[in-house]
């Protein structure tokens, strides 16, 4: 297995007169090498947490993280993985090249190697030719293509993607998918979150609906083909979201 979480719990506090938030109880996944894994859920189920725990930024308060059969906190594990943020923060006076030149250096990437990996990266996402301007004056679409091509530039083996379509018009949105199909063919694995449904029920290997926290149920493409909308309405896989949110009870406030 690539990703492994055993039994991770999280509380965060909250302030005076507020009950503390259980964002993730006895969460339990395992995403095998070379597997696209997508994770859904409503608003506050849990999914960022989720990535957040793996990528070491948050510390479960129970429970066992591991990455390649590593603790997050690893060198080596943070090696061979990137990250893909909902929100990314890039500097506005710095290029796309720029900072994809500080993450290889970072890296301890050599100056030889250095621009071919950088340019790759930039033409994966379309932004060669935007690759000198300041990143002030790309469109949000743009921002969001230039932290994935900072999340590629060092070829990691596992690739984690926080809501990967948010801020990209059609076209962008098509170029998401196409690449992670082809890192997909490359041998490597991919986990992401999202809320576009249609995107992840073609794209997924295996989906696992989250809710309040919890892990409600994982399913596959075969799985899909045996349910229905009996309005006709929504995909299958919209129609098992739904139904099973509904069941599982009302959002928390």
């Amino acid at each position: 297995m690539d990703i492994v979480l055993t039994h991770v719990s999280k509380t965060f506090k909250a302030s005076i007169g507020q009950r503390p938030v259980r964002a993730l109880s006895g969460l339990c996944l395992e995403i095998r090498r070379g597997e696209v894994f997508g994770i859904i859920g409503r608003n506050g189920a849990g999914k960022s947490t989720t990535l957040k725990i793996l990528m070491g930024f948050l510390r479960p308060d129970q429970g066992e993280v591991l990455l390649a059969d590593r603790p997050p906190t690893d060198p080596a594990a943070r090696n061979i993985v990137g990250f893909l943020p909902e929100n990314p923060c890039l500097y506005d006076n710095l290029t796309a090249r720029e900072h994809l030149e500080f993450a290889l250096r970072v890296a301890g990437m050599s100056p030889r190697r250095e621009r071919d990996r950088i340019d790759r990266a930039l033409a994966r996402v379309s932004l060669l030719e935007a690759a000198d301007r300041p990143v002030r004056k790309y469109s949000k679409g743009m921002v969001q293509r230039a932290a994935l091509a900072y999340a590629l530039v060092h070829e990691p083996d596992i690739l984690v993607l926080d809501e990967p379509m948010s801020g990209l018009d059609p076209l962008g949105r098509h170029l998401v998918v196409e690449l992670i199909q082809e890192y997909h063919a490359e041998g490597h694995t991919i986990l992401f979150s999202s809320h576009i449904l249609t995107d992840v029920e073609r794209m997924c290997d295996r989906i696992a609906i989250l809710d309040q926290g919890q892990l409600k149920t994982t399913v596959t493409p075969d799985d899909l083909t045996g349910i229905a909308d009996p309005a006709g309405r929504l995909s299958p896989l919209e129609h098992l979201f739904l139904s099973t949110i509904q069941t599982e009870g009302t959002p928390q406030p």
